[in-house]
């Protein structure tokens, strides 16, 4: 699935991922393959991308923690989630 992530300033990450959790206002949740449509509401905590060769951009690596080869955090503030036709789109403060 592909995942975007955006903030005021430019779009962070774009790219294949297969797994995306975000801190919902009702707590974590994850998003696979084919999850089912949602639009939620994101508050403050870590953004976690997973998948196999991602590639961050120079200017924006010192936004991300890598935590391996596969797994990097983005911390937020807050922002919102859209996952629609394995898209997910990630607008992040």
């Amino acid at each position: 699935m592909i995942v975007e992530i955006v903030s005021p300033e430019a779009t962070l990450f774009k790219g294949e991922v297969t797994s995306v959790a975000v801190p919902g206002v009702n707590g974590e949740f994850q998003m696979l393959n084919n999850h089912a449509p949602i639009v939620s509401l994101l508050a403050k905590g870590n953004v976690k991308i997973v998948g196999s060769g991602l590639k961050i951009a120079k200017e924006f690596a010192a936004k991300f923690n890598k935590i391996n080869e596969q797994t990097y955090w983005l911390p937020i503030n807050s922002g919102t989630v859209e996952m629609n036709d394995n898209k997910i789109i990630v607008l992040a403060d």
